[in-house]
C-alpha cells in the first residue's frame, strides 16, 4: 500500500525540481528570519539569490548538534514563538537538551510522513496500533501517535513501562501493530512469554521499531519471538522525529521522504560529497519545515543512498542500513568498533540471547574490551567446559568480524538490565582527551 503516490512515486526530474523550489523558499525564510543563519551565510559569502536549484545546496554551510546547543533554546526558530504550537527535545540525559519547535504546518507534515511509514508496513484504518515509545519531550511517542491517527487507525497510547498491562491490553484490545524501540520490543517479548497467554490469541503482526540502531539479526530475533513482521522507522529529533524514512514490504533499504527532507552523503572527515552509492555521513536539509528549519544538518549517521526505483514502485531514494554513528564509534587499540557489529555476531549465534553490554576501560595505558552476553536457558550449563568452548567460539567470531578479540563474559539469562526506552549498550570508562 502507498499513502501518497504522487510524492512517493514522483519521477526523479520532477522531484529534483520540487526540491530546488522548496530549498530556495527555506533559504529565504531562514536568511530573513533567523539571525544565526543569516550570520553564518554572510560569513560563507552566500545570499538567497545564490540558491536557484537543489544542486546549489553545497554552497550552504553545515549545521550540527553543537549549533542547537549554542543557540538553545529558541534562537534557531524562524517564526515568532507565538506561531510555535509544540516544543519537543532530545532524550539525552546530560547537559542542555536539543530543542525543536513545530508550527501547526510542521505537525501536519509530521503526520503525513508518519502515515507514509505506517501504510508501507500494512497498517490500515481498522487496526489498533499500540504505541510503546515514551511520550513527553522525546519525539517517539507523539510521532508514532500522529502517524497512526493520520492513517485513521485506533491508537493505544501505552508509552513504555508497566509490562503486565502492556501485554494484557495488547491481548484484550487486539493490537495489530506495536511501535517502540527494538530493545523494548525484546523486553515485551519476554513478558509475552511469561504471561502464559498462547501466542495465537494475539492479533499482533506488525512492528514499527526505531530510535536506536539495530541489525538484521535483531530483526530475525524479534520476528521469531513476537511472531510479527518487523520494520524499521527512521527519524531524528532535529529533523522532525520518526517519519523521516521507512521500509516497504521488500525491506531493501529505507525510503526517505525526500520531498520534505533532502539527503546528502558526505565524507565525514572533509565534508565533501561522495559518489552515489558510497558510504559516508548522512546530511539532511528540511525543505518544508517552517518553525525551525535546519540546512545541511550533519547527522553523524554512516550510510549510503540508492536512487534506483524500488520493487514496490516507489522512486523515493533509499538509505542503506546505518552502520553506526561516527560519534558512537569506539576506537579500541587503534581499531574502529561499532556496537552494531557486536550485536550482529551475538544475534547470529543460537546459543545467545540478544542482550549484551560492552565495557571499555584503560589499565596500565592499555585498552581493555569486555563483552557481557546472556546465554539462553537451554544452553546455560554447570559444565564449565561447555561454557568455555562457547566463550572461545564467540571471541573468535568477534575477532574475525571486528579485528579485535574481546574478553567475553557469559552471564545467566535475564541478568543484563533491560531497557524500557533506548538501550544503553556501552560504558566507555576511559578518560579520553
Amino acid at each position: 500500500m502507498i499513502w501518497n503516490e504522487t510524492m512517493e512515486c514522483m519521477k526523479r526530474e520532477d522531484m529534483t525540481k520540487l526540491q530546488g523550489i522548496r530549498l530556495k523558499e527555506t533559504v529565504e525564510r531562514v536568511y530573513h528570519n533567523c539571525v544565526p543563519y543569516r550570520k553564518r551565510m554572510q560569513e560563507a559569502g552566500v545570499t538567497p539569490d545564490d540558491i536557484q536549484s537543489i544542486e546549489d545546496i553545497v554552497k550552504l554551510p553545515f549545521t550540527s548538534k553543537k549549533d542547537l546547543r549554542d543557540y538553545y533554546p529558541f534562537e534557531l526558530l524562524s517564526v515568532p514563538i507565538s506561531e510555535i504550537v509544540r516544543l519537543q527535545a532530545s532524550s539525552g540525559t546530560t547537559g542542555k537538551p536539543i530543542v525543536v519547535g513545530y508550527t501547526r504546518k510542521d505537525l501536519g507534515i509530521w503526520g503525513e510522513v508518519g502515515a507514509r511509514c505506517f501504510t508501507a508496513y500494512g497498517i490500515r484504518k481498522q487496526d489498533v496500533v499500540q504505541v510503546s515509545y515514551g511520550y513527553g519531550l522525546f519525539t517517539g511517542g507523539l510521532g508514532a501517535h500522529a502517524a497512526a491517527e493520520t492513517v485513521g487507525a485506533a491508537v493505544l497510547p501505552m508509552s513504555s513501562g508497566n509490562t503486565e498491562k502492556q501485554i494484557m491490553l495488547m491481548h484484550d484490545f487486539g493490537s495489530v501493530a506495536l511501535a517502540c524501540t527494538p530493545s523494548y520490543a525484546l523486553y515485551l517479548a519476554d513478558g509475552l512469554k511469561d504471561s502464559g497467554i498462547p501466542r495465537e490469541e494475539f492479533k499482533l503482526k506488525i512492528g514499527a521499531f526505531g530510535a536506536e540502531p539495530w541489525t538484521e539479526a535483531m530483526r530475525k530475533e524479534l520476528e521469531e519471538k513476537l511472531g510479527i513482521k518487523a520494520y524499521d522507522i527512521y527519524g531524528l529529533t532535529e529533523i522532525i522525529g520518526p517519519g523521516v524514512g521507512y521500509e516497504c514490504v521488500h525491506q531493501n533499504g529505507t525510503h526517505l521522504c525526500e520531498d520534505h527532507f533532502y539527503p546528502e552523503i558526505v565524507n565525514p572527515e572533509t565534508g565533501e560529497p561522495v559518489p552515489h552509492g558510497q558510504m559516508g555521513e548522512l546530511v539532511f536539509s528540511t525543505i518544508t519545515k517552517t518553525g525551525m528549519p535546519l540546512l545541511r544538518f550533519r547527522t553523524r549517521d554512516l550510510t549510503s543512498l540508492n536512487y534506483e526505483t524500488c520493487e514496490c514502485g516507489r522512486t523515493a531514494v533509499r538509505m542503506g542500513r546505518i552502520l553506526g554513528r561516527s560519534d558512537d564509534m569506539l576506537i579500541i587499540r587503534g581499531v574502529n568498533v561499532f556496537p552494531s557489529q557486536v550485536e550482529a555476531v551475538i544475534c547470529e549465534m543460537p546459543e545467545l540471547e540478544p542482550h549484551y553490554f560492552i565495557e571499555v576501560d584503560r589499565v596500565n595505558n592499555l585498552d581493555t574490551f569486555e563483552v557481557r552476553v546472556e546465554v539462553k536457558e537451554e544452553f546455560y550449563s554447570d559444565d564449565m567446559s561447555t561454557l568455555v568452548g562457547l566463550k572461545k567460539q564467540i571471541a573468535h567470531r568477534l575477532q574475525s568480524v571486528i579485528g579485535l578479540q574481546p574478553d567475553v563474559k557469559l552471564v545467566e539469562p535475564r541478568s543484563i538490565e533491560r531497557s524500557q526506552g533506548k538501550a544503553k549498550r556501552v560504558n566507555d570508562k576511559r578518560k579520553l582527551v
